[in-house]
């Protein structure tokens, strides 16, 4: 993409609402987590799309886990503890899936219930 096209883009709706760190972390959430499901429902034929999905989805939590265990991060120490568990749980089930040893759809799961959490209807870790 050309610096012009990236101007055009970046200009282009001033008026699209700001997003909040939530909603970011939902929207990235959301959209790895389609991969995920898409690529497992494609089966072997989708195994490349889903090492992609699942390879996003590691690097997401691996941010979360390292903002929770960040001295300044606000959130309970439970809560930083709850999250850090899910990173370590994602990042061994993931190898558990690309090895073929495991299925994808605890890591929908957890993700499901994040998203939940972060759009306040319970279910959050």
């Amino acid at each position: 993409m050309s610096t012009l096209q990236l101007a055009r883009t970046a200009y282009a709706a001033p008026d699209a609402p700001t997003r909040t760190p939530r909603g970011l972390e939902y929207d990235l959430l959301a959209r790895i987590t389609h991969r995920i499901r898409a690529a497992s429902a494609q089966g072997r034929t989708g195994f490349p799309a889903l090492a992609a999905a699942l390879h996003d989805n590691r690097r997401l939590w691996t941010a979360l886990a390292a903002d929770v265990a960040a001295s300044g991060n606000g959130l309970p120490p439970s809560l930083r503890a709850q999250i850090f568990y899910l990173y370590e749980f994602t990042d061994q089930h993931s190898r558990k899936v690309l090895a073929g040893n495991a299925d994808p759809d605890v890591l929908v799961d957890i993700n499901t219930a994040v998203m939940r959490g972060l759009r306040g209807e319970g279910g959050g870790p």
